[in-house]
């Protein structure tokens, strides 16, 4: 705080909150879906006659129990542990998972002058049989080469397409997806997939093979999967291999599940294993500008 001349003050005032929420309304039916838990809800005074000292430029007036700042700059440094198990900062269409602060700085009239901010910022083969007559077998071998990352890296995919119907496939596509659960009253009241990433390659003619060899899709920054201490909000990622028979309605898709977490493998001495199709981002999402998309179908 800056002050250009003598201010005189009650209190300064701290209180740090993390919460969980789920609201959802049901426009057709006129019913609502809300639920809500609290992770911490701390206080702290750091300026007032609590603190039972004075010195430097800050001096009691024992009278009338007020604080008479000089002019000048004034800091008030502290610190705060969380509790472990906290879970990570997430934004939904339906519900959230925040974290933020607030200040009250209160004078002798009664007047309180309030800030806030947000400082807390496998290998799968199938054999595919196509409804075709006198068609045979698609076989689909799909390999990634792990099962966790974290945003900023590149699921590196590997697969074998062995098409030996007479059908032309149109195209195969990789897509990550994004699954959200939200519960209320320890009942699940909506969920939603979205396609946050995709990779595409060309047909594949009857009777020929076609391979997949490292292609990356990119992670984008993400929360992570299943918000660790939240029990209103459920997230899941996969990757979806997906083949496009020429004439045939049915998409033919084979899931992989992964896991998306928050801190990168690490070499012996601290640094980063930095890995082709890798950027680590500086910080995850507030605003998620996908969220007003349609659902994947």
């Amino acid at each position: 705080m800056k002050f250009a001349i003598d201010h005189e003050q009650r209190g300064l005032y701290f209180h740090i909150v993390g919460e969980g929420v789920v609201k959802l309304s049901d426009r057709g039916s006129g019913s609502s879906h809300n639920d809500k838990e609290n992770y911490i809800d701390f206080r702290m005074k750091l300026l007032g006659e609590s603190n039972g000292r004075a010195g430097g430029s800050e001096r009691t007036v024992e009278s009338d129990r007020m604080i008479i700042l000089s002019p000048g700059v004034h800091s008030f440094p502290f610190k705060l542990g969380l509790p472990l198990g906290l879970p990570s900062t997430f934004l939904g269409k339906h519900g959230w998972v925040q974290y933020y602060c607030k200040t009250a700085l209160k004078e002798p009239s009664g007047l309180t002058h309030k800030n806030q901010q947000q400082p807390f910022h496998c290998e799968i083969e199938d054999t595919l049989g196509i409804p075709c007559l006198n068609s045979g077998p698609v076989s689909c071998r799909v390999r990634l080469d792990r099962g966790g990352y974290v945003p900023g890296e590149s699921i590196c995919i590997f697969a074998t397409i062995d098409n030996g119907s007479r059908v032309t496939i149109k195209k195969t596509k990789a897509i990550l997806t994004e699954t959200i659960q939200y519960t209320a009253k320890s009942k699940i009241v909506q969920s939603e997939t979205r396609e946050l990433a995709s990779l595409q390659k060309g047909r594949i003619d009857a009777g020929t093979t076609d391979h997949w060899k490292n292609e990356l899709l990119y992670i984008p920054p993400l929360p992570p999967t299943n918000l660790r201490g939240c029990h209103l909000i459920k997230i899941q990622y996969d990757v979806y291999f997906m083949l496009e028979p020429k004439g045939v309605d049915k998409v033919l898709k084979l899931q992989l599940p992964i896991m998306i977490a928050t801190y990168p493998i690490r070499n012996s001495d601290g640094t980063l294993q930095r890995r082709k199709g890798t950027s680590y981002p500086s910080t995850l999402p507030i605003f998620r500008p996908w969220l007003s998309a349609g659902k994947l179908k």
